[in-house]
C-alpha cells in the first residue's frame, strides 16, 4: 500500500468533504498509519493513557464547547497535553471556530488544522469509507477479470495460455471487461474481494500477436466497468489425459485469496474445446449457487432416488416370487 499522507489525504477528499486549511501545511507529510479516527474528548480532560493520537483528530460541537467553557489557564493546560503528541491533523467539524490557543500551539508544533461545514459524524462516516478504501489489504494476481452475467470471473493461468483472448470473445459477446493482465484485488469487509485494474491498464487488453486493444474505443461504454467483486476463479491449464477432472461437480474446489476462500474451476483446455461457453456456464452455475440452487447435488439425489425406487421395485418382486406357493 503507497503510503497515505496528510497531503495525499487533503487532495484526495477535500472537495467530498469540503476541507479547508485553517491554519497551515506543516504536517502535510506526516504518514497516517491507522485507518480509525479519533476524537479526542478524554485526552482534552487531561487522560491520555490509551490516547490513540496517531489516528486523525476530529474535533467536533462536544470538544469545541468543553474548551470553551474552560477557563484560560485549563483550556491551555488542556491544549498543551493534546498537542504534546505528534498528531497527523486535526479536523474541526460545523465550520466552528477553534480557540486561539488551539491554532497558536498546532502552528509551534508543525500541526495541521483543517476545517469542514459537515456534521461530525457524516464527516467520520466518509472518511472512514475512504479509509476502508486505503487501507484495505491487496495482492496483485497475473490474469484476467471479467463480468460475465454479473458475476466476477477471474481467469489465472500460465503466461500464454489464451487468458486474453477469452476474455476478448467474452466482451465481444456483450460482457464487460474489468482487467487484464495485471489484476489488483483489495479485500474489504466481510470478506469481500475486489478487483480493479492497475491505472495505466485500465480498459486494455494485451493480445499476441496483435498488440494493444483499446476495448472501450472499440466496443464501446457498456464493454467496460471499473472494479467487480471476485466470485469465481477459473484455473486454465492444458489438457493432461493423466489428470483426473471433476466431472459432476459434486467436489466443490475454492482457492485463497488473501485469506478469503473462492470458488474454483479447474478448467482443462486444448484446441476446438470453446472456453468462451463454458465460461458463460460457469458464471450462470454462480448465480444458481448463489440464489441456493446447486446442480450437481439435485442432480445425484433425483439419481440416488431413483436408484432407491429401483431397489424398492427389485425387492417387491422378489418377495412376490419367494412367496408364489402354486
Amino acid at each position: 500500500m503507497e503510503k497515505l499522507t496528510i497531503e495525499k489525504f487533503y487532495l484526495d477528499n477535500k472537495e467530498k468533504l469540503k476541507l479547508n486549511l485553517f491554519n497551515n501545511d506543516a504536517s502535510f507529510n506526516r504518514v497516517i498509519e491507522e485507518a480509525d479516527l479519533h476524537r479526542p474528548g478524554l485526552a482534552l480532560s487531561g487522560f491520555v493513557d490509551v490516547f490513540t493520537f496517531k489516528r486523525i483528530q476530529i474535533i467536533g460541537n462536544t470538544e469545541n464547547a468543553y474548551l470553551k467553557k474552560l477557563s484560560a489557564t485549563e483550556r491551555k493546560k488542556a491544549i498543551e497535553i493534546l498537542l504534546s503528541f505528534k498528531l497527523p491533523c486535526i479536523i474541526i467539524t460545523h465550520n466552528n471556530k477553534p480557540p486561539a490557543e488551539l491554532v497558536n500551539y498546532a502552528n509551534q508544533k508543525g500541526v495541521t488544522i483543517f476545517k469542514s461545514p459537515l456534521q461530525t459524524t457524516k464527516l467520520m462516516h466518509l472518511i472512514s469509507d475512504y479509509m476502508d478504501d486505503v487501507f484495505a489489504p491487496s495482492i496483485t494476481v497475473h490474469g484476467s477479470l471479467v463480468d460475465v452475467y454479473g458475476i466476477g470471473v477471474l481467469f489465472t493461468g500460465r503466461s500464454g495460455i489464451g487468458k486474453s483472448e477469452i476474455t476478448l470473445d467474452l466482451v465481444e459477446r456483450g460482457h464487460r471487461l474489468v482487467a487484464d493482465d495485471v489484476v489488483q484485488i483489495s479485500r474489504k469487509a466481510e470478506g469481500i474481494l475486489i478487483g480493479e485494474a492497475a491505472e495505466m491498464l485500465q480498459h486494455h487488453l494485451e493480445i499476441r500477436g496483435l498488440g494493444i486493444v483499446d476495448v472501450r474505443s472499440i466496443f464501446g461504454i457498456r464493454s467496460i466497468r471499473l472494479h467487480k467483486r471476485v466470485e469465481v476463479e477459473v484455473q486454465l491449464e492444458e489438457w493432461n489425459q493423466d489428470e483426473e477432472y471433476e466431472r459432476v461437480g459434486l467436489q466443490e474446489l475454492t482457492s485463497k485469496i488473501l485469506e478469503v476462500e473462492v470458488p474454483a474451476i479447474k478448467l482443462p483446455i486444448f484446441s476446438g474445446k470453446n472456453i468462451t461457453v463454458i465460461a458463460e456456464a460457469i458464471a450462470l452455475d454462480q448465480l444458481l449457487k448463489i440464489h441456493g440452487h446447486y446442480p450437481a447435488k439435485a442432480f445425484n439425489d433425483k439419481l440416488l432416488k431413483r436408484m432407491q425406487e429401483k431397489a424398492k421395485k427389485e425387492k417387491y418382486l422378489q418377495d412376490y416370487l419367494d412367496r408364489d406357493f402354486e
